[in-house]
């Protein structure tokens, strides 16, 4: 939890790009993992109720009545019951006043406040839901039924939480920054353990474990996979082999801030000459974000930029011809990587991506081409701004169906070598990945210490 004015200032600036009406932020409840007192564990608070209410505690909703200038943490106190088993709880009058919010009220007042906003015809504004819970106490607050309720959310609200939630704040840059660092431990910790016959499940494990031991957890189910040509693989039992190539792509929570890194590793410590080359262009593209990202620069010039510079080297080494800029004007470049340069990271891991991605990674001016295959995927295109932070991770991959489904269309023949990539049906994947911040007059990628690369 940030300091207190942090809260009142957050809310103060909320108050003003949405104008007028209710807001109502809700925060999570418990989520039951197969009968109620088995719960998922830690719970994972709504984080744009954490970003204008700071609270963890499940149970409460915040709601903010612009026109009256009034704030009230809406929930109820826990019984004695329920200390027994889980032990002290601060009231919600002392969570609240931890925030500089000075009205409280209990849960059953939620409904009476929705209802008089209604009634006065004032618009009543709340995020889309993604949770099932969330949308059924929606429909009793406001009659809107779920499968409706995406299209209510309010328009307003969700432009100015992106807007402020875009541009991370110093103390939210070192949230992540610290992340980052745990994220180093759980990728070193990996590459420690990385060797022939050593299982991938096992592995993970111990990445996942070095989160759990040094931040919150997760901040999304790790991917650890001999498998790299599979954008999320999850790991197996099956053992690590010899001459193959291993992804691990992982990050942690930690102060409710995330971090988002891929390594990808040989399993016999040393990359056969073919990797090699693959690897090193991988690599170079990475690296190349650092010259080419900074404000005013849309991040999708900066994927396409990457795919130009891939585009040449793999042309380079013969399974790419032709004209490159035609070549990635039609997609031929999708055949290796079928995924945007990158997205949004904060509070979420793919930040805000609950939102809506056409508003987080896109805007009025920057729009999404939802024609083309790979270009379908771009999460962010909008133009950069300072204090952005967003993940750097080009990839090849060599997707064996993608290329017999292509070779049988002659879709983008002119530009691609199909006897050739034939004989990289077994290779797999490659894809390395860093949290790049926005600065002034450029760009850094964070974390104080950087998980090995170079190959």
């Amino acid at each position: 939890m940030f300091s207190k004015d942090t809260y009142i200032r957050r809310r103060a600036e909320l108050k003003k790009l949405v104008g007028n009406g209710l807001v109502v932020l809700f925060g999570n409840n418990e989520a039951p993992a197969n009968y109620p007192a088995n719960a998922y564990a830690p719970m994972r608070q709504d984080s744009s109720f954490l970003y204008y209410f700071g609270q963890h505690r499940d149970g409460l909703v915040g709601v903010i009545d612009i026109d009256n200038d009034e704030e009230t943490l809406f929930g109820d106190d826990i019984d004695v019951e329920d200390i027994v088993w889980m032990g002290y709880t601060p009231s919600v009058a002392d969570l609240a006043a931890e925030v500089g919010v000075s009205r409280t009220a209990p849960m059953k007042m939620l409904s009476e406040a929705c209802r008089n906003s209604i009634a006065a015809k004032r618009t009543v504004h709340f995020l889309p839901p993604y949770r099932h819970d969330t949308k059924i106490q929606i429909m009793d607050l406001l009659g809107i039924h779920p499968s409706q309720q995406k299209g209510a959310a309010s328009l307003a609200l969700i432009k100015a939480v992106v807007a402020m939630r875009s541009k991370k704040e110093p103390q939210e840059v070192e949230a992540i920054e610290r992340a980052c660092d745990v994220g180093y431990e759980m990728h070193t910790t990996a590459q420690r353990l990385i060797r022939p016959g050593v299982t991938e499940r096992y592995i993970a494990g111990q990445v996942d474990g070095s989160a759990r031991s040094l931040a919150q957890g997760v901040s999304f189910a790790t991917i650890f996979t001999q498998h790299g040509e599979i954008m999320h693989g999850n790991p197996s039992d099956t053992p690590l082999e010899d001459g193959r190539l291993v992804i691990c792509d992982a990050g942690c929570e930690l102060d409710d801030y995330c971090s988002d890194n891929t390594r990808t590793m040989p399993v016999s410590g040393t990359f056969t000459q073919r990797q090699k080359e693959i690897y090193d262009i991988v690599k170079d593209c990475h690296d190349y974000v650092l010259h080419v990202a900074k404000p005013g620069v849309k991040y999708a010039d900066v994927h396409f930029a990457v795919c130009r510079l891939m585009s040449q080297r793999l042309k380079e080494l013969g399974l790419m011809r032709g004209d490159v800029d035609e070549a990635v004007r039609q997609g031929a470049h999708a055949m290796f990587l079928p995924h945007g340069l990158g997205h949004m990271m904060g509070m979420d891991v793919h930040d805000m991506e609950g939102l809506g991605q056409v508003y987080v990674g896109f805007d009025d001016e920057t729009r999404p081409n939802l024609e083309q295959f790979g270009t379908n995927c771009l999460r962010m295109g909008r133009r950069l701004q300072e204090g952005f932070v967003v993940t750097d991770e080009p990839g090849i991959y060599f997707i064996p169906a993608l290329i017999d489904e292509w070779r049988a269309k002659g879709h983008c023949k002119d530009f691609l070598n199909y006897d050739l990539l034939e004989q990289y049906k077994d290779f797999g994947g490659i894809r390395i990945e860093d949290d790049l911040l926005i600065t002034a007059d450029g760009c850094r990628f964070l974390g104080t210490k950087r998980i090995p690369y170079e190959g």
